[in-house]
């Protein structure tokens, strides 16, 4: 419930705060009203003016709060953004009875952050197409690197916090208006989550316990992104309430991709969550990522319906409510459980192994689909530099090579207990080790496809001429030596003609394979990756 006192009257601040001379520029300054502050847009900067109100989970009502929730969110932003989040300034009645910044009585406080443009938002940056698998790599990176350094909260409640956010959102949604969101859904989608809740709590405690619990963003999504100098930069993180912040990294990372998702992006979420998890180790918690989306996106529903009982228009009111049906149907789709299998991908260098991967990936399993293992990402972790970095000829030595498909196996291995499908990426020119890899399907008992790529050897060449910024080092004259082996039998594997388009090559294993889309909530795959 919103108040405010009337000692702090805000009026008198967000009329100065409104004026042009108070910046000392001559354009205008425009305002950005949310639920919890105003933001005023002057010049190159931003000012953000908390408003005195208070909620059930916020209360900035009086000075000495909004105060001090300002300067937590200028530290907090600032291990994420420090080139956006500038300082703390004070609005001041002077001693001649005017308003601004400066000496004098203080009457409130703002943030003062660097000014970027709207379609630097990266909402913007993928609505008009330009959310590219660099950007995502790069976006998943900067996130791990945060997660990597971010506070460890030990905990032995990891169980418990999960389900105080499960009870939290039946509560806030029995609470609406019968006409908001389905009743019947709503209780569903509750009883669900607890059963899942209840076969997750030993591994979710697990991760209190092992250092997975981190003061982390708490409300990472396209819009609190934004691309600063060409790097996406998380920003806006949620600052009021540390215990809410505090949350497993995979819940946090979970808010990102349910957004791509359900924005239509499966691609670009696929790859998101596949990178973060080439970066980091959080392969022992991925059991616990489709709770994660669903309560995601559970929020969402809820917060949706709440924002469309406060439209003035009945086809604002309207369009909300369409919104936060849609996310709690999400919500319900994420818990669905689905058989997990195991596709692998094989052939020689050029074939576009990688890139055929990338896009088969999102269409294997529920959202965001398939773990992407590949044998170059391995290579370079193993050897402990970032996959695009180049390696000498002496680690792709034999004895190399067999350690690499021996990490491949145990991850695919792991992954596939989890419950999680996997898409698996090598050249396997040796019978052995596409033998292996079935085996492994076998031994979890899931369906088995493998597909051997393969192109006329010139195709072969011109792709890795040139190539760049590529995990995989192999050049013309690794082809060349590929092109003398034998790769014996395919023994149970499909040929695929790797000759034409990747939309093309797509198309051809997606009918191998029968990959079903189930019920994804999500539109059109934009492939993301390349060979």
């Amino acid at each position: 419930m919103a108040g405010s006192n009337p000692s702090d009257d805000q009026a008198a601040t967000i009329a100065f705060l409104s004026r042009p001379d108070s910046y000392g520029i001559t354009g205008p300054v425009e305002r950005i009203d949310t639920h919890a502050a105003i933001v005023f847009l002057a010049g190159e900067r931003a000012y953000k003016l908390k408003r005195a109100v208070r909620y059930s989970f916020l209360d900035f009502s009086t000075l000495a709060r909004r105060r001090a929730v300002c300067e937590a969110e200028l530290t907090l932003n600032r291990r994420t953004a420090p080139e956006l989040y500038l300082e703390l300034r004070s609005v001041n009645r002077q001693a001649d009875g005017t308003v601004g910044f400066g000496a004098g009585e203080v009457l409130d406080w703002v943030i003062v952050m660097q000014r970027f443009g709207g379609g630097d938002l990266l909402e913007a940056v993928a609505a008009r197409g330009d959310l590219d698998a660099g950007l995502v790599r790069e976006l998943a990176d900067a996130i791990a690197a945060f997660h990597d350094r971010a506070e460890v909260v030990a905990c032995t409640d990891g169980a418990g916090r999960v389900r105080r956010v499960i009870d939290g959102n039946a509560a806030t949604m029995a609470g609406l208006p019968d006409d908001s969101l389905p009743r019947q859904d709503c209780e569903d989608l509750h009883d669900r989550s607890s059963a899942l809740w209840q076969q997750l709590a030993p591994l979710l405690d697990a991760r209190g316990t092992g250092g997975h619990v981190r003061h982390c963003h708490g409300d990472l999504h396209l819009a609190n992104i934004c691309l600063w100098r060409g790097r996406p930069v998380p920003f806006d993180c949620l600052e009021f309430d540390v215990e809410l912040a505090t949350i497993d990294v995979l819940y946090d990372l979970a808010f990102l991709v349910m957004d791509l998702c359900e924005r239509g992006y499966r691609g670009q979420a696929s790859l998101l969550f596949n990178r973060y998890l080439d970066m980091r180790d959080e392969a022992a918690g991925i059991a616990a990522l489709p709770l994660f989306l669903s309560m995601r996106a559970a929020i969402r529903a809820h917060v949706g319906a709440t924002a469309a009982g406060m439209q003035a228009s009945g086809a604002g009111r309207r369009e909300k409510l369409a919104a936060a049906r849609e996310y709690l149907a999400a919500a319900r789709a994420f818990l669905a459980a689905e058989p997990a299998r195991l596709v692998a991908i094989g052939g020689f260098s050029g074939t576009g192994k990688s890139t055929l991967a990338a896009a088969l990936a999102p269409e294997i399993g529920p959202a965001p689909g398939a773990r992407w293992l590949r044998t170059d990402v391995l290579r370079k972790r193993m050897a402990g530099v970032a996959p695009e970095m180049r390696l000498p000829a002496a680690s792709y030595s034999r004895e190399h090579g067999t350690a690499v498909y021996r990490r491949l196996a145990g991850q695919a291995r792991a992954m596939l207990a989890a419950g999680r499908s996997v898409v698996v990426d090598g050249v396997f020119a040796d019978p052995q080790e596409r033998q292996e890899i079935a085996a492994v399907a076998a031994e979890a008992g899931v369906r088995f496809d493998g597909l051997w790529l393969q192109a006329p050897a010139e195709a072969l060449l011109n792709r890795v001429r040139g190539r760049t910024g590529d995990a995989s080092d192999a050049d013309e004259s690794v082809v060349a030596r590929q092109l003398r082996y034998d790769p014996g039998p395919l023994a149970g594997w499909h040929a695929v003609d790797a000759a034409g388009t990747p939309q093309a090559v797509l198309a051809r294993s997606l009918d191998l394979v029968d990959a079903s889309s189930g019920q994804r909530h999500f539109g059109p795959a934009t492939p993301a990756g390349r060979d």
